[in-house]
């Protein structure tokens, strides 16, 4: 809808107007949603109060607010991209939020979605003692550097390296390192994991890598298959990274370090592959199954 507003739409006056279509519509065309809203209600909300630049946290008192023919073409808009092209929301509102951290996303990178988001918030207790002695941290398959981000906010005396492979992504990543003034403190690396790093060691490994097996890959929603797709495949069983990850990580640890790595649906398969390491599973708000943590000394 770019030029003028059709006749049944004239009807759509009040933000409730609106939101009420939003939804009629996109419960119609069936969207998934899973990029930072759980429903077509959330995902409404959402993507109207950002499009009318209003807070994201006051739906109730501009409810039945009355739009401006300009206001109701940009909603309208919106709404007709999210349900046609099934893009991701962060990608039409180019922001994705972790907490009450917001970061620059498009579609060169994965939509920020990271259960260990939450645990670096918590500064990893209590299995970082002194958060303030970690010195040196890395995030590997840093994407858009979200979690590299948040390493260095609630690790403030860190250095970060943040890594990936994809020169796109980093080039995102340097807009949003940027945003948060972290230059100094955080650096971007391309490299394929581990290969760029040198004899660097760290006191801290976090790593989001891709983890979607072949089979889900063949099944996953539209909306995914926006999402680059480098960014998304981790093999057939999902595990090729994460293999990598944990049998090249002790080199690049200190003596007292710790690994951190999130990897989906995968336990089950994880502990099957590697049944005499000692994997502790993180609690987060989605279940004790999606993050691992090892030591140093527990790695092979």
């Amino acid at each position: 809808m770019n030029e003028t507003i059709t006749e049944p739409a004239k009807e759509l006056t009040t933000v409730r107007d609106l939101l009420r279509y939003a939804v009629s519509r996109f419960n119609a065309a069936g969207l998934f949603f899973g990029h930072g809203t759980g429903n077509a209600w959330d995902e409404a909300v959402y993507l109207i109060l950002h499009t009318l630049n209003l807070p994201l946290d006051q739906l109730e008192p501009f409810l039945d607010a009355h739009l401006l023919v300009e206001e109701r073409r940009a909603v309208l808009d919106i709404i007709e991209r999210r349900t046609r092209e099934r893009l991701p929301s962060a990608y039409l509102t180019q922001e994705a939020w972790l907490g009450e951290h917001r970061f620059y996303v498009d579609e060169r990178v994965i939509v920020p979605r990271s259960f260990i988001a939450e645990l670096l918030q918590e500064q990893l207790a209590p299995w970082v003692d002194d958060p303030w002695g970690i010195k040196h941290i890395l995030d590997l398959c840093t994407g858009s550097a979200c979690l590299a981000i948040l390493a260095a906010l609630h690790f403030p005396n860190a250095e970060v390296d943040a890594v990936d492979l994809s020169l796109d992504a980093l080039e995102v990543a340097h807009r949003n390192v940027d945003d948060y003034r972290l230059e100094d403190r955080l650096r971007l690396i391309q490299s394929d994991l581990f290969a760029s790093l040198g004899n660097r060691r760290y006191d801290l490994i976090t790593a989001n890598p891709p983890y979607v097996n072949a089979e889900s890959m063949a099944t996953l929603p539209p909306e995914y298959k926006r999402e680059p797709k480098m960014a998304l495949v981790g093999g057939d069983d999902g595990l090729d990274m994460i293999r990598t990850i944990i049998e090249q990580a002790k080199a690049y640890l200190q003596p007292s370090g710790l690994l951190v790595v999130e990897i989906g649906h995968h336990r089950d398969a994880l502990e099957a592959a590697y049944p005499d390491l000692p994997f502790t599973w993180l609690e987060t708000s989605g279940g004790d199954q999606f993050v691992f943590k090892l030591d140093a000394r527990e790695l092979p």
